[in-house]
């Protein structure tokens, strides 16, 4: 029998989004991190809250499977152990904090976006993109969020494709550079380069001296749309999470621009959560797609078949789909120059 009840799911999603967000910030899985336990008291003690908001919150929190019971107390489960730990190798708190604070009030307004198809988190008409702003915590927030969620994205990507064979990667809009740390660390052989707008390679230079690498892994200014030409010397081009924020005539001017700078044998990997051929879904990518409404003038998902046209229309052959499991990207569309 049919019910109403997945509606109610869908409904009550926005209060597991909050729930786990109001977890992060009050830094409840970094306190409960190498197995601590904490009780209803303890937990309204240590964090200064009254005992019924203490409860509800611990339930929400186990009832999402971000904490577990043992005892008369709570714990981390595994996922949170791993993932909302702070100084974990692949801590997701900046991208929940950054989508709480910056990306879910505009949603709010989704209405306005589908009617005018216009993005709600910047202003077309008085600044050039979302970067264009005076806002240096926005942007700091930003690029750790992107940071958090490409580094484990990175690290299913290197699981799910060798890049053993490659020496010189070029990641356009690298961002802080979480997708070349990654694969520089389990390569030693690569090297990299990040190409990216002149503040970003400011913070992918530090994220770079952080991880030790500076010797194998630099960052170059540019604009990937603007520039006529993409740095040379490089076998492999990776775009990661990039596409999904443009149009199609951009798309395949910038995927004719990586054919044109590519040795012959070269490969472009193009990393994202990929729509199904009948544009069904999965919902990551179907929902980022309408972020994409909240977000960009002309950005949305597409699928590997479409992604597929477009590197045979610029040149490229051997195209094949990589699927991998991440929370930015569910699999690769790799393409070889002849």
């Amino acid at each position: 029998m049919v019910t109403p009840t997945p509606l109610m799911q869908l409904v009550a999603g926005v209060w597991g989004f909050k729930t786990l967000a109001a977890g992060v910030d009050l830094g409840l899985f970094t306190r409960l991190a190498g197995g601590r336990t904490l009780t209803v008291e303890q937990a309204a003690a240590e964090f200064g809250l009254p005992d019924r908001p203490a409860d509800l919150l611990l339930a929400a929190c186990a009832s999402l499977g971000l904490l577990e019971k043992a005892g008369d107390g709570y714990r981390n489960t595994e996922l949170a152990e791993q993932f909302l730990v702070e100084g974990r190798p692949y801590y997701f708190g900046a991208q929940i904090r950054y989508s709480d604070l910056r990306t879910y009030l505009p949603w709010h307004r989704i209405g306005d976006a589908l009617r005018t198809d216009r993005p709600l988190t910047w202003d077309p008409e008085s600044q050039q993109s979302m970067f264009d702003t005076e806002d240096p915590l926005m942007l700091a927030q930003f690029w750790d969020a992107m940071y958090s969620t490409s580094s484990f994205t990175a690290s299913a990507l290197a699981d799910a494709y060798d890049f053993s064979a490659y020496r010189r990667l070029l990641d356009v809009g690298g961002g802080a550079g979480a997708f070349p740390i990654e694969l520089c660390r389990r390569l030693p052989e690569l090297r990299a380069t990040v190409l990216d707008l002149p503040h970003v390679c400011v913070r992918a230079r530090e994220r770079i001296a952080e991880a030790g690498l500076t010797d194998r892994i630099d960052a170059v200014p540019g604009d990937f749309l603007a520039d006529p030409v993409l740095p040379d010397g490089h076998d492999v081009i990776l775009l990661s999470m990039i596409l999904h924020d443009w149009d199609e005539p951009t798309n395949r001017a910038l995927l004719a621009r990586c054919h044109e700078a590519l040795p012959p044998g070269g490969a472009v990997v193009v990393c994202e959560l990929l729509l199904n051929d009948e544009r069904t879904g999965p919902p990551e990518a179907a929902l980022m797609g309408m972020n994409m409404l909240v977000e960009t003038e002309g950005g949305r998902n597409y699928s590997a078949a479409e992604y597929g046209v477009w590197l045979t229309d610029a040149g490229f052959v051997d195209v094949r789909t990589v699927p991998f499991d991440a929370p930015g990207a569910n699999g690769a569309v790799v393409a070889r120059r002849p």
